[in-house]
């Protein structure tokens, strides 16, 4: 790692993991240590002072986690460079809501990227077409470490000649918070005046600068505060908060740390009633002395993903790559809260189904540039996995763009469908599996 250029601060993070593994933890979180979070706040039921609100949010930085790939979508760059509406990408479109937020408020909002040595010059060259997003004194961007992939049969950094650089993973996005402080950012921060920050996603669309929750979480005085939302069956895979009973702590348990023979506990959505959004607030000046006083090694919970080295290679070596969540923070820090926040601030794209969704008519782009539903609920799609997974074969099937989803309940397609120009979904619309590959004429409507 030293002889990669990782920081010290990141090896002696990966050192305090590497001990957790020898030692054979798993990371897992067992359901009868925890009970339910059943009663969080509703941002929707506090008061909240507006000039208060004002005053927090001139106080806050934007920090977007930007080193995802979009692999699963048959991607090598930036997710957040993918288009959604017209030409204007993930990145296009958050410029515009820190713009719309600085005018609407006089906030300085700063937006700082953590990116992926793989995102970070496109990234930066796409936001050079937002000259007037930059704060002077303050970088775009910091760079999220990484480590080696360990062979799960000794625990040895693995070697693949074939692609060296496949022996390298990110830490996952727990490492954000040693970035932060190894890359000296979040002392630049503090420095310029800012004492809170709001982190989320790139590929969120929904997760807004938002004063009335900047003056929410000022108030409260917490040094740490999650969003939620109300889970639906939709959200069955996402990660939930829940009370540790050891000791009555806030924590967050994802799909990795949760046993096989128990995920029937965590994909019921009754049972863990909110979804973790990934949508983050932190008080800076508290999260520097935590860091400072624990030598980087805040001691977020271990997530040990078993992959293999190369991932298109279900036969190259098994690894394990040890990540731990940015969300999982919330333990750490006494008195840490959450608060439930209106579906309207998550909109995470991960497979082409929810791009199509977000290029729908089913949303709109409003003045605050986010893309809110702008029909009663969210049509479900479901394209066939073997021809629209990637975006290559996506784009080829929607060369006219998305067809009107506004009167739609459910779309789904099986088998090697090409839509044409004006085709309008209605009701729960199916198209069947063919011998050929088929065509949705243009101005056809699917009933269903």
């Amino acid at each position: 790692m030293r002889e990669g250029g990782v920081t010290p601060a990141a090896i002696d993070v990966f050192t305090h993991y590497y001990g957790e593994l020898e030692a054979g933890a798993t990371g897992l979180i067992r359901e009868d240590t925890i009970e339910p979070l059943t009663d969080p706040d509703h941002l929707a039921d506090v008061d909240v002072d507006e000039d208060a609100a004002r005053e927090a949010l001139a106080k806050t930085a934007i920090i977007k986690l930007n080193g995802g790939l979009g692999t699963s979508m048959g991607m090598d760059r930036a997710k957040s460079l993918l288009p959604v509406r017209g030409d204007s990408t993930f990145l296009d479109l958050i410029a515009g809501q820190v713009r719309t937020a600085r005018e609407a408020t006089g906030a300085r909002l700063p937006l700082v990227l953590m990116n992926s040595f793989r995102t970070q010059e496109d990234s930066l060259a796409a936001l050079a077409k937002h000259p007037d997003i930059a704060i002077e004194g303050l970088p775009l961007d910091f760079l999220q470490n990484r480590e080696p992939k360990l062979r799960v049969d000794d625990l040895t950094p693995v070697e693949w000649p074939a692609d060296p650089s496949l022996e390298w993973c990110p830490p996952g996005h727990g490492d954000i918070y040693t970035a932060l402080l190894a890359s000296g950012v979040l002392e630049r921060l503090l420095d310029a005046g800012f004492r809170y920050a709001s982190a989320s996603n790139s590929d969120n669309l929904g997760a807004v600068p938002s004063a009335r929750i900047a003056g929410w979480f000022a108030a409260s005085g917490a040094p740490y505060a999650a969003e939620l939302c109300h889970r639906t069956a939709a959200d069955r895979k996402g990660g939930h908060l829940a009370v540790r009973k050891s000791d009555g702590q806030l924590i967050l348990r994802d799909t990795a740390q949760t046993a096989p023979e128990e995920m029937h506990y965590f994909t019921d959505e009754h049972h863990h009633p909110f979804f973790h959004t990934n949508n983050l607030w932190w008080d800076l000046e508290k999260l520097h002395a935590a860091l400072t006083e624990r030598g980087a090694v805040l001691g977020l919970p271990l997530i040990r993903n078993t992959k293999t080295v190369d991932p298109t290679d279900p036969s190259s070596p098994e690894v394990y790559q040890v990540e731990s969540a940015m969300g999982a923070a919330i333990e750490v820090f006494e008195g840490a809260t959450a608060i439930v926040v209106g579906r309207d601030r998550f909109l995470p794209v991960k497979t082409t189904n929810d791009l199509l969704t977000l290029r729908s008519d089913a949303y709109r782009l409003d003045e605050d540039g986010a893309l809110r539903l702008d029909v009663d609920a969210a049509p479900l799609v479901d394209l066939d996995s073997r021809f629209y997974k990637t975006m290559t074969g996506f784009d080829a099937r929607f060369p006219a763009g998305a067809p009107s989803l506004r009167a739609a309940q459910s779309l789904t397609v099986k088998g090697d469908w090409t839509f044409g120009a004006d085709v309008v979904v209605t009701g729960n619309a199916s198209l069947e599996d063919a011998d050929v590959p088929g065509t949705v004429a243009d101005g056809v409507t699917l009933e269903g």
